[in-house]
């Protein structure tokens, strides 16, 4: 058992405990948070006695193998830093993205590597199996050489999100461009299989803050291929990718996560199939269909196998310093009006 705790007792935190409960291979072992009144809710929900509002307290008192860190994106590399620098972790799960900037994530790469540590962002749809057969799909020129991306990630989050909602906030990591951006920039990148050399985006923004609402992006790759990205809490509520070869196409429905609903959020329906089409230029057409997974359970029991040595962690840390250079680019070509090199 591989002795788990959960910094952040938020929101996506409860996603979290609920895998850390249903898998034989962890234990939910104590929970982290400044806010002794969020500690008390999530360890009465997941019968966690071991609390703590000092990060640095409970890595001594608990030495636990694996730290999920679940905080608002401004405390990821902070906090995953002083947990690296521990000495007791073997692990570290960061909720995405995995920092604020591509300068944040090369430091917590160093400070994993000094110390023997394995830093995992937790984008956990890429251990749904629609996304490996995607993936098998793609290294078997099923539809030639990737030449085109376009993705749609969107959400009608002003019709039903309360102002205060951290997602309209930047001082604590909110904004489309760190959240449904982050999704099609990896999906982009990944399929892709290559980093984009240039980025530009234009945004819309909320009344008096500084958190993007929408964002439409291109991302230009050195040999020629294109990502056209649109990312909104403005929009109805679309999760839609294409992946466009030489010799035919993808097309995925739900790529990022089959349940429009997390209990408490803001659609009411929920468990929704996941389609991925394959179109050759014949216009013959494969048709896969995925009934709904949990993808943080996926994910979880994906990292143990990391930590037992059977398996290596399908995001790499470099992987994601590249979307957060990427990121960085984008935000950088919002504020300036112009297309941005990516560093």
């Amino acid at each position: 058992m591989l002795r788990t705790a959960i910094v952040g007792a938020g929101e996506n935190a409860r996603d979290h405990g609920r895998a850390c409960r249903r898998s034989p291979r962890v234990e939910l072992a104590a929970i982290c948070d400044v806010s002794p009144e969020a500690l008390a809710r999530f360890g009465a929900e997941y019968d966690v006695s071991a609390r703590y509002t000092d990060l640095e307290a409970m890595l001594a008192a608990e030495s636990p193998d694996i730290v999920i860190v679940s905080t608002w994106g401004v405390h990821h590399a902070e906090v995953a830093i002083r947990a690296a620098r521990s000495g007791a972790v073997r692990a570290i799960l960061v909720e995405k993205p995995i920092s604020m900037t591509g300068v944040e994530c090369e430091r917590m790469i160093a400070a994993a590597r000094e110390h023997g540590v394995l830093l995992a962002e937790a984008f956990k749809w890429r251990h749904d199996p629609q996304h490996l057969r995607v993936q098998e799909l793609i290294d078997a020129g099923r539809i030639g050489r990737v030449r085109a991306v376009h993705g749609a990630f969107t959400s009608p989050l002003v019709r039903f999100a309360d102002p205060t909602n951290w997602r309209y906030d930047p001082a604590r990591g909110g904004g489309s461009i760190y959240d449904t951006a982050g999704y099609l920039v990896h999906f982009a990148r990944w399929v892709a299989g290559a980093e984009p050399v240039r980025a530009y985006a234009t945004a819309s923004f909320a009344p008096g803050k500084d958190a993007e609402l929408s964002a439409a992006i291109v991302l230009s790759f050195p040999d020629g291929a294109v990502a056209h990205l649109t990312s909104s809490y403005e929009y109805g509520y679309c999760q839609a990718t294409q992946v466009i070869g030489t010799n035919g196409w993808i097309g995925l429905e739900l790529p990022f996560d089959q349940r429009s609903v997390r209990e408490q959020e803001f659609v009411e329906r929920e468990d929704l199939p996941a389609i991925v089409r394959v179109h050759d230029d014949s216009f013959d057409t494969e048709v896969y269909r995925f009934a709904p997974r949990n993808q943080f359970d996926l994910q979880l029991d994906h990292l143990c196998d990391a930590i037992d040595g059977t398996a290596e962690f399908r995001i790499s840390p470099a992987f994601s310093q590249g979307n957060m250079r990427a990121l960085d680019a984008i935000r950088t070509s919002i504020e300036t009006g112009a297309p941005v090199a990516v560093d």
